[in-house]
């Protein structure tokens, strides 16, 4: 089968590979849609921290924000989940330590994250192998592209449902990119006016295509009581803004990651009376996630501007958008995409 290969810093390949086998315990994917993010591109430019932590190594194969279908299983599994559509869950903890034991296997020290961390290949390949309890079925109002969305989705849900917003409450979301839309998404449909903090004028512009009127550059940012703010961004100087924009006995939530060590003023953090919290992994966010996109509450697919197939994968990591692209900031990856066109 086709797969896209990271082998060095910058340097890939559209590679042909072995098929993947499900072991006991195992379901083997046909892979319909798979989601490229951040995180992808610091691999792409050997930025990413868990290379220099031992954590993931050069040839590996991305992709974390997958869906499909299930074509085979292994020794083990019910053969009723052949034919399903599914996602599946990034992180796999090992599942006989005591983080796993209490349901945090996404901080399990042992774990792997598909694509990510390990050496469990991801989704950028036409099939993947995964353990049959990552697995969540989709309904049939979740479509491919939809499902390829769950997986940010549950970050989003996650950090926003730490934000504790009630009705009326005002939210900002700092970086509006897919998290920070998504998180946008689920705070609105909770009933909170949502501010977003952007940097360029595209991104804010789309922002309010999607009814976020209130769109705002830090320079223009209103001074106004935040009940609630969430870092959804990249840059190490907005972890300690979000903390001076809160509201004393506000909700800070950070989701987002700097390149580099970020810094708060606990001392403020303690004097405004302030709850803070870190959102990693969308696990435990997933079937909730599933049901806001099944039932219409929240609907990403604005976001996404474009698919693409394997063979373009690599121009879109170095930061090459494709042609004629909408203007959301998601591309997702259809893996039959470039061989199935040259069969027509």
């Amino acid at each position: 089968m086709r797969a896209f290969v990271l082998t060095a810093p910058g340097e890939y390949a559209v590679q042909e590979v072995a098929t993947p086998i499900a072991a006991a315990g195992e379901a083997i994917i046909d892979v319909e849609r798979v989601g490229v993010c951040g995180t992808d591109m610091e691999f792409f430019t050997g930025e990413m921290a868990y290379l220099h932590q031992g954590h993931s190594a050069y040839p590996m194969r991305l992709g974390h924000e997958w869906a499909g279908r299930v074509a085979a299983v292994g020794d083990g599994v019910d053969p009723a989940w052949v034919g399903r559509r599914v996602m599946g869950d990034t992180m796999l903890g090992c599942g006989t330590c005591r983080r796993c034991g209490r349901g945090h296997h996404h901080v399990c020290e042992k774990r792997y994250e598909l694509g990510v961390r390990g050496d469990r290949p991801g989704a950028l390949a036409e099939q993947l192998a995964v353990p049959v309890s990552s697995l969540h079925a989709l309904p049939d109002a979740v479509d491919p592209e939809l499902g390829a969305l769950v997986e940010p989705g549950g970050n989003a849900l996650r950090a926003a449902q730490a934000a504790r917003v009630r009705l009326g409450d005002r939210a900002l979301v700092l970086g509006p990119g897919t998290i920070g839309l998504l998180v946008a998404m689920f705070l609105r449909a909770a009933g909170a006016e949502v501010h977003l903090m952007g940097k360029t004028d595209s991104s804010l512009d789309f922002a309010r295509q999607l009814g976020f009127s209130h769109a705002w550059t830090e320079n223009s940012l209103p001074d106004m009581p935040y009940d609630a703010v969430v870092d959804a961004s990249n840059a190490a100087h907005l972890p300690n803004l979000a903390l001076e924009l809160v509201e004393p006995a506000g909700r800070l939530v950070y989701v987002g990651l700097a390149g580099e060590p970020s810094r708060i003023d606990t001392r403020t953090l303690a004097l405004k009376d302030v709850s803070a919290i870190g959102i990693l992994g969308a696990s435990l966010g997933l079937d909730a996630t599933i049901q806001a996109y099944a039932d219409g509450s929240v609907d990403p697919r604005p976001l996404i501007a474009a698919t693409v197939g394997l063979d373009q994968v690599g121009p879109v990591l170095a930061g090459k958008r494709p042609a004629d692209t909408g203007p959301g900031p998601k591309i997702l990856v259809d893996p039959c995409l470039d061989r199935c066109s040259a069969t027509l």
